[in-house]
């Protein structure tokens, strides 16, 4: 698992505003490693974590449009059924909240085949923790309780 600087820009809800600033970001060669796009009536949000921070925020100062940056976690989701859910369910027992989460498909953060989740929470640090190296193996092992070996039996003490 990583963190990342995630950019978050509100657009003009209009045929091609999004394609605009897609192609700005195009000519100046920066990649995203996830992307999502949410409508909200006149204005659209667009949350993109790219692969050059500094690239990207030249390409939107020149387009001349504001965007916000956020640490987000991003997490390897195996390919199975029920592999996020896992993920949900180590946060909410930590009692961290998900403000919003959305994936990439595509190679995950160690260029394994599977989805990449990009994910907002309440507190980054106790996820991290929470979650671990890779997302999904810092599974806390249930201590083993210890117990009490008998006395050996002392012979001739009758």
């Amino acid at each position: 698992m990583q963190t990342a600087k995630q950019l978050s820009v509100r657009l003009v809800n209009k045929p091609g505003r999004l394609a605009e600033m897609l192609g700005a970001m195009a000519k100046e060669k920066v990649n995203f490693r996830a992307l999502a796009v949410m409508n909200s009536a006149e204005r659209g949000t667009v949350r993109f974590v790219p692969d050059d921070l500094d690239a990207a925020t030249k390409v939107l100062e020149k387009s001349n449009i504001s965007y916000e940056v956020t640490d987000v976690l991003l997490a390897d989701v195996p390919n199975q059924p029920g592999a996020f859910r896992k993920i949900c369910e180590r946060l909410a027992a930590e009692h961290l909240n998900i403000d919003y989460a959305y994936c990439s498909f595509g190679p995950g953060t160690k260029g394994k085949s599977g989805v990449v989740a990009v994910i907002k929470v309440n507190d980054l640090a106790k996820a991290r923790r929470v979650l671990g190296v890779n997302g999904t193996s810092a599974r806390r092992k249930p201590v083993r309780q210890l117990r009490p070996r008998p006395a050996p039996a002392i012979r001739g003490a009758e």
